[in-house]
């Protein structure tokens, strides 16, 4: 949600910054809503005035004897009585209206992001590892996994397409990637664990701009919650309407559950294999920090998730994705993209964003610098610290050999009781 007084005082840098994104100039409608809704409220707030200095002035009369006036104050009472209502109707109309017309505007950029259209336009910023040479012709997860596990037909019988059964040391595999994760985030990254409701409601979508602009691409209940498409959604709203402690922030969340997105705006992509599923687990990193912050932890941040795939061992690359690829609700982005070399691509595997007070505002999530009386909006981030089914394929497709079995990367031996490879039925 945007500042609107920021708006005010300078409709044309708003624009401009719009502009960037590709959208179209939107400050000269939204101000004259805003105008309208603010000739409103001043009528009804001097409505409410005049109706309480009458009312005062009725007593007053009566106890001077003044019959007639009494009388008229009365009249002029009950009139107001009678129109206030339409007056506070009105500006709940208009306020909504606001509301609702800020609402589906995206944040805007930061300074330092690449002007572009599309992905074409993003800005790759370093590369990590060393891509493997291999001796044979690498597969394709989609091909590869069957044999160890990975069953797309189950999976489609029982609930359709984007769902995937895993079985045996697949299972397990999947399950120890998450654990590890979860365990570093937690342990050496200073996050704390946290174990989140995966079904919120609409305060908790809008509070996190998941509402209106997503609605499509997440999947609700029949007593109308939703379930989550990212636990960002559940842990950035744990702060929701609060004011925090100075002294407690940065807080740091993580969680591992399950994610469910409808892929509406995904049809065609990544309709083979694991990548792009209804359901799929993920450890999530979250941040609430004081806006001065919020840059130097958005870094930080996306240094966790990178942690995870150094140690992991699989060739990553880290970029700063361009003005027309943001997220709506980012004010900056990196995205890590992992090499998989059986489709010879990079492929995003994290994203981490840091949303300014975007999200805050939505929410009402504030603090009170320390020795100010008036509160300020904290700064939201969220990231990947990973996607725990893409980073599955990029394991298989980094760590296979040539008879269709695939090494288990050393930092994930314990998790999965020592088992060193995966070997095909």
């Amino acid at each position: 949600m945007h500042d609107i007084r920021l708006i005010r005082d300078d409709p044309q840098a708003f624009d401009a910054a719009l502009a960037r994104r590709g959208f179209e100039a939107s400050s000269e409608a939204i101000l004259a809503l805003d105008a309208k809704r603010r000739a409103v409220t001043t009528r009804m707030q001097e409505a409410q005035n005049r109706r309480n200095e009458a009312s005062k002035a009725i007593g007053q009369a009566i106890g001077q004897g003044d019959t007639e006036t009494a009388e008229a104050l009365k009249a002029e009472v009950a009139e107001i009585k009678r129109t206030l209502p339409q007056l506070e109707e009105e500006d709940r109309q208009l306020g909504a209206e606001l509301n609702d017309a800020l609402a589906v505007i995206p944040n805007l950029p930061a300074d330092d992001v690449p002007q572009g259209s599309d992905e074409s336009d993003n800005v790759e910023i370093a590369q990590w590892g060393k891509k493997r040479e291999f001796d044979f012709e690498p597969q394709e997860h989609a091909d590869l996994a069957p044999p160890l596990g990975m069953d797309f037909e189950t999976g489609a019988a029982m609930s359709g397409a984007r769902f995937t059964f895993l079985r045996g040391g697949m299972a397990r595999l999947h399950r120890a990637i998450a654990q590890f994760m979860l365990d570093r985030q937690a342990g050496e990254n200073g996050y704390t664990e946290c174990n989140p409701p995966v079904l919120v409601n609409d305060a908790a979508m809008y509070g996190t701009d998941k509402l209106p602009k997503f609605a499509d691409d997440s999947f609700r209940t029949t007593d109308g919650r939703w379930l989550i498409p990212t636990s960002e959604v559940s842990l950035t709203s744990s702060v929701m309407g609060q004011i925090l402690d100075p002294d407690t922030l940065p807080l740091r969340l993580t969680a591992l559950t399950s994610c469910f997105r409808s892929e509406a705006g995904a049809a065609g992509k990544d309709t083979r294999g694991f990548i792009r599923q209804h359901q799929f687990e993920k450890v999530e990193l979250v941040s609430i920090t004081r806006p001065e912050d919020s840059e130097a932890e958005h870094e930080r941040m996306t240094g966790c998730a990178e942690g995870v795939l150094q140690a992991l061992d699989l060739p990553y690359r880290k970029v700063l994705l361009c003005t027309g690829d943001m997220g709506f609700g980012a004010g900056k982005t990196y995205d890590l993209e992992v090499w998989l070399p059986g489709q010879g691509a990079w492929r995003e595997i994290s994203s981490c964003s840091n949303t300014g007070d975007f999200q805050a505002r939505r929410m009402n999530a504030r603090y009170r610098p320390e020795g100010e009386k008036k509160t300020e909006f904290v700064h939201t981030l969220n990231g990947s610290g990973l996607a725990v089914g893409r980073t599955l394929v990029a394991v298989l497709e980094n760590y296979q050999q040539q008879d269709g079995s695939v090494t288990v990367p050393e930092v994930l031996r314990p998790y999965m009781g020592g088992i060193e490879r995966l070997q095909p039925n």
